[in-house]
């Protein structure tokens, strides 16, 4: 059996996300020497055609660079192969709904490991897993985790876990709340992948020296992260929330017209078109939710919360906002954009449903109402491009 390679980085899968984390962590790909590599998940076409085809494209400011993945692409590790090679660290970037089926294979090492006899505290066969994706989903996917790890107790695949096994399994599962960002133009091997400025990773969950380790690994590797040792990982998302509604959402709804024209904005032109009473709102409906689900604290008030993610937007002035440079690429070529994307619906979603079950319906009905606004936003879009192909107003920068 495999055990991990100390101070090695896997990331699965090869996508917007993932290709971002992996530019930055091999030094905007100075360093190719397999400490960092991407691990494909089971079955995946793209995967195995990014292996046998040209390579992997990336453009930054020098110019466009193919990057080789014979030797940078682990597709064993999560089809259950023993002996593929196992990181330290797994980075987990798919899209939510994506998850688990990438985490449940991962289990598929423990039982291996227990059917010849290595299933130890001290050698467990098993990364250290950052979940990165966007959205507020920790605590399910943690409960679903550890479910699953029952349930092959259960059916003799593998050993009782508690005491001693199982809090240590678990203390390995953290979250990497992120503002990486990175745009995919295109598809499949033709992809090519623009990341963008290095941002800043707040890790959190786990238990303390793993969570910190962690944290250490990356820095050693040039990333931008913290710890979020005072903060669990709900709190932590909850406060991203705030930060991507902001800016992606509110920032949709200030960039398409009332004629369904767009402007690709700044954070900073975001927050300057929507104005403070309008976050404060937003803001305010969040923490109202979290309260309920106790990511804040009953006596916390949301303006020193909503305070501080303004403070953040402002840092990023110049940034675009990802879902805004997502629309502005789908517009440049011609694709079709009237639906909302994954990024805001992974936030919305489980905001309503938490406010629908701690019994607060003026804040279902307020998320709701945003959800309503920006699908009729991104239909007048998509009305004007079957009348306008070139997508409305020149965007700014183009």
């Amino acid at each position: 059996m495999s055990l991990r390679t100390i101070g090695s980085v896997g990331i699965v899968p090869p996508g917007a996300l993932g290709v971002s984390f992996f530019y930055h962590l091999t030094s905007r790909l100075t360093h190719l020497d397999g400490r960092v590599f991407f691990v494909g998940r089971p079955g995946s076409i793209s995967a195995r055609e990014l292996q046998e085809g040209m390579g992997l494209r990336i453009a930054d400011t020098h110019g466009i660079h193919t990057v080789k993945l014979e030797n940078l692409l682990n597709t064993g590790l999560l089809a259950g192969d023993s002996t593929a090679p196992l990181p330290e660290l797994l980075m987990v970037c798919p899209n939510p709904d994506q998850i688990l089926p990438t985490l449940l294979p991962c289990i598929q090492l423990l039982e291996k490991s227990h059917q010849v006899g290595r299933l130890a505290p001290d050698e467990l066969p098993f990364p250290t897993i950052v979940l990165c994706s966007n959205g507020i989903y920790f605590q399910r996917i943690r409960q679903v985790f550890i479910e699953a790890l029952e349930e092959s107790t259960l059916m003799g695949r593998l050993p009782d876990l508690w005491p001693d096994l199982m809090p240590r399994i678990v203390a390995r599962l953290l979250r990497g709340v992120t503002i990486q960002t990175s745009i995919r133009d295109g598809n499949g091997p033709q992809a090519l992948y623009r990341p963008g400025p290095p941002g800043l990773t707040r890790i959190a969950g786990g238990d303390a020296l793993t969570r910190r380790r962690a944290v250490e690994l990356l820095h050693e590797l040039g990333a931008s992260v913290e710890s979020a040792d005072d903060a669990s990982p709900t709190r932590v998302e909850f406060d991203k929330a705030i930060i991507n509604l902001t800016a992606n959402l509110l920032g949709q709804l200030a960039a398409i017209d009332e004629d369904g024209a767009f402007s690709l904005l700044t954070i900073g032109q975001v927050l300057e078109k929507v104005g403070f009473e309008t976050i404060h709102r937003l803001g305010t409906r969040v923490v109202e939710v979290g309260k309920a689900v106790r990511a804040y604290g009953p006596r916390e008030q949301p303006e020193a919360i909503i305070q501080a993610v303004i403070l953040n937007l402002q840092q990023h002035a110049e940034h675009i906002p990802s879902s805004l440079q997502w629309l502005g690429l789908r517009l440049r070529r011609g694709e079709a954009v009237g639906d909302i994307a994954p990024t805001e619906l992974w936030l919305l979603e489980p905001l309503i449903h938490y406010a629908r079950s701690a019994q607060l319906p003026d804040a279902a009905s307020y998320f709701e109402e945003l959800r309503s606004q920006l699908q009729s936003q991104l239909s007048r879009m998509a009305a004007r491009q079957i009348h306008s192909p070139v997508g409305g107003k020149k965007s700014i920068g183009e």
